[in-house]
């Protein structure tokens, strides 16, 4: 329900601190918080496409010289669809409970030629994927009462489970081992839905109201818990790959949101993620960099009715390993 910046409400009128500007989401994280005894059902839909000459790409698969055997890979085309459910309640006026169940399916395409069998002919190999996503939980806290040209800081802790596909149970085309194994592709058969590892992300977000825009912004670093013991399916057995540890991820994005009129914003901003190395066995994987994952992003926020807004991004991938492009829809619908 996006309003003018420069006009939040007196706390005194409200009797509960004011809350932020409301703005055109286009990051994960939203900087309004729900009303004291609301709650908010958010149905979303978001399409990714992606064109690459790695075959994994962060999100799914973290540890990509492990995964991949016997292909050269030329490209890889990835189409991801993810409907998701989205709960927040507000506890108190300043502190609010989330919870985000999705649902992936996914379908890559990759060109490559079988290595060890001298042929230079290249291949299409296909693979789809769908099942529930990882469920996620989260809590958000209102540091202090903002105002126009007073910043609002929001303070945000994300869990994340496990509740997707895991990357080391889809079975990957190899009869014993990739290594050494000329019948095989090394890739999987099917595709994971989840990122195979729990999760905790600590975060903050700031919004600044100063008219007749709205500047906003955040930081957080994503902790992935490593794995003991773990092994990868392929056909007719087990791999095992010990200690996995997937890099912690530093991220940060900032932005500016403006009211078109009294139903409709503008939002443009840039999403940035640090990925560290990955781990084996205490020891950094080979072919393991830190990858740098960029996003510009433009949403558009209208309300259809006091309690529902339709919103719509766009965003476009700026480095290599992120997605070409991502549309999402979020339908926020709120009782109170």
């Amino acid at each position: 329900m996006p309003q003018s910046a420069s006009q939040p409400v007196p706390a005194e009128q409200t009797g509960r601190p004011n809350p932020p500007p409301q703005v055109a989401p286009i990051f994960e994280q939203p900087g309004v918080l729900t009303p004291k005894g609301s709650y908010v059902l958010e149905p979303s839909v978001q399409f990714g496409y992606s064109s690459s000459n790695r075959v994994s790409l962060v999100g799914y698969t973290v540890i990509p010289a492990i995964l991949i055997g016997l292909v050269d890979v030329r490209e890889v085309k990835r189409n991801t669809l993810t409907g998701a459910l989205t709960g927040r309640y507000g506890v108190t006026s300043r502190f609010e409970l989330e919870a985000r169940v999705p649902y992936v399916y996914r379908s890559d395409s990759t060109v490559s030629r079988e290595v060890f069998t001298g042929s230079s002919t290249e291949k299409v190999f296909d693979a789809t994927g769908k099942a529930i996503g990882d469920v996620e939980l989260a809590a958000r806290y209102q540091f202090n009462d903002g105002g126009a040209d007073k910043p609002y800081f929001v303070s945000t802790l994300r869990f994340k489970s496990r509740t997707g596909k895991d990357p080391f149970k889809v079975v990957t085309d190899c009869v014993t081992r990739c290594l050494g194994n000329t019948t095989g592709t090394g890739l999987p058969l099917d595709l994971p839905t989840g990122s195979g590892f729990y999760s905790l992300q600590p975060g903050v977000t700031w919004l600044w109201p100063s008219d007749p825009a709205v500047f906003f912004g955040s930081f957080t670093y994503l902790r992935n818990f490593k794995r003991s013991d773990v092994s990868r399916k392929v056909i007719n057995g087990e791999e095992a790959l010990g200690t996995i540890a997937p890099g912690d991820i530093l991220g940060f994005n900032f932005g500016m949101g403006m009211a078109l009129n009294e139903k409709s914003s503008f939002s443009i901003g840039y999403d940035h993620n640090s990925v560290g190395r990955t781990k084996q066995n205490g020891v950094t994987v080979p072919g393991s960099v830190r990858t740098q994952l960029g996003t510009l992003l433009l949403g558009y926020s209208f309300r259809i009715s006091p309690k529902t807004s339709l919103s719509l991004s766009v965003g476009a991938g700026l480095t290599r390993d992120t997605p070409d492009v991502t549309l999402t829809i979020r339908v926020p619908i709120a009782f109170f």
